[in-house]
């Protein structure tokens, strides 16, 4: 933590840290923008095709790093507020990133090679638990736009007639609709965008891919990145834990052992961190 203390109890310089994230990610726009400009002007003098690819390439670039100044700006305006009110939570990074997909739900997922939940970030309640409800039932939309490397979308029954009990699951926190964004680095993916509730007309604008893009190569990834999402992330620490805890009790495997813990937050309804403590406490037995 910084010595620097403010008096909402948030750590110091939070808020000013953001907005020098938004006015670098800005400038690097503004940059991109004078590059495609270029590119532009030699191919009417030239027409050569490289100089229109090199536009449209920069034009992308600025794109990203614009609605990365955006999430980043959207994100210090309300560190500020919470710093203006004296005390309070911090904010989530998160939220604004729902905000700018014209929602109030979204979650970020950092998935790993054997299709792992590494981490998760969420705006509010009922995107985590739609999280935490493809992490027990290993499937759901995320899942499949990591694995296809493509934008997933779907809503009302077809949700359930593609991933049986997710549907009716995410219907149980308040969500219909579900847009999941594979977020690309290079020929990577290193997790996913998960948009509830998402208004059709952005969905169709593209508007989450871009939003996607910014996550994945500016937030994630990038001279000012943080993988935690600035506190808001959560490691599932807790649950790898828990998986440790009762496999030295089983004997059995890691997999045995994270499949128990995932039946029983599922059959209890709670959160998997609820199960996942229990199990280290000694208060829940598994065996």
């Amino acid at each position: 933590m910084s010595s620097r203390q403010g008096s909402s109890g948030l750590p110091g310089g939070l808020a000013e840290a953001a907005w020098q994230r938004a006015e670098r990610a800005s400038e690097r726009a503004v940059q991109e923008s004078v590059n495609a400009e270029r590119h532009e002007r030699l191919f009417v003098e030239n027409g050569r095709d490289f100089h229109a690819a090199m536009a449209t390439r920069h034009r992308a670039v600025a794109e990203r790093h614009l609605t990365t100044a955006r999430l980043q700006q959207a994100y210090a305006a309300r560190l500020t507020e919470a710093e203006s009110r004296g005390g309070g939570l911090r904010p989530l990074f998160m939220a604004g990133v729902a905000e700018a997909c014209g929602t109030l739900s979204a979650a970020l997922t950092l998935v790993g090679a054997d299709l792992g939940q590494l981490a998760v970030a969420a705006s509010d309640r009922p995107s985590r638990g739609a999280q935490d409800l493809e992490y027990v039932l290993t499937a759901g939309p995320g899942l499949d736009a990591f694995r296809d490397r493509r934008a997933v979308y779907a809503s009302g029954a077809a949700l359930e007639r593609r991933w049986p009990g997710y549907g009716s699951g995410i219907a149980a926190l308040g969500l219909h609709a579900v847009a999941a964004l594979p977020l690309k680095v290079s020929s990577d993916c290193i997790g996913v965008l998960s948009v509830y509730d998402p208004p059709p007309a952005l969905a169709r604008a593209g508007k989450f891919r871009t939003v996607a893009d910014a996550l994945a190569d500016g937030v994630l990834i990038g001279p000012d990145s943080d993988p935690g999402l600035y506190g808001g992330a959560d490691l599932r620490a807790v649950v790898h834990q828990a998986v440790g805890v009762l496999t030295e009790q089983t004997g059995g495997s890691v997999a045995d052992a994270l499949a128990l813990i995932k039946a029983r937050a599922f059959a209890l309804g709670v959160p998997l961190e609820s199960v996942a403590r229990r199990v280290i406490s000694g208060d829940l037995d598994l065996r």
